[in-house]
């Protein structure tokens, strides 16, 4: 790997930087809206797809991890509570604080979202590229990898 000294980055790592956000943005939103979120928003998809995740977040850490106003995010969970989805439990080792939890039918509904998120993205790369871009993807999947890696 060859990096340049104290030039900043080259004309290539700038551009591969700047397509790579666009790129993963505009398929970010196209995965969530393939989602079949019915009766709920895209927000309210997102909150269940960490918690599947992260049991145990408060209103607070969704909101930040979610770039979301705390206020936002307390009306996003207060709506996935109306219907079921989530529910607030105490925190065991501080009885002050509100962790946020899926219902059993808020993780029902937070799998087949994850479910057909999947389905839809391997049908859009089967029916939009060859074999050989296919594994392009996956090789560059791989260099991707590298960069969230310590």
């Amino acid at each position: 790997m060859t990096m340049s000294g104290d030039r900043g980055p080259s004309p290539s790592a700038v551009r591969a930087s700047q397509e790579i956000r666009a790129v993963i943005g505009r398929l970010r939103r196209r995965i969530r809206a393939a989602t079949g979120t019915e009766g709920i928003s895209l927000t309210q998809a997102s909150v269940l797809a960490r918690l599947m995740d992260n049991e145990g977040l408060t209103t607070s850490d969704l909101a930040a991890v979610e770039g979301m106003r705390h206020q936002s995010m307390a009306a996003t969970v207060t709506a996935l509570a109306d219907l079921g989805l989530v529910e607030r439990r105490r925190d065991p080792g501080d009885g002050r604080r509100l962790l946020i939890a899926l219902t059993a039918e808020g993780r029902r509904r937070a799998e087949e979202g994850r479910q057909a998120r999947g389905e839809w993205l391997a049908a859009e790369l089967q029916k939009k590229c060859t074999e050989e871009e296919r594994q392009t993807v996956i090789a560059a999947m791989a260099v991707l990898e590298r960069l969230v890696h310590d």
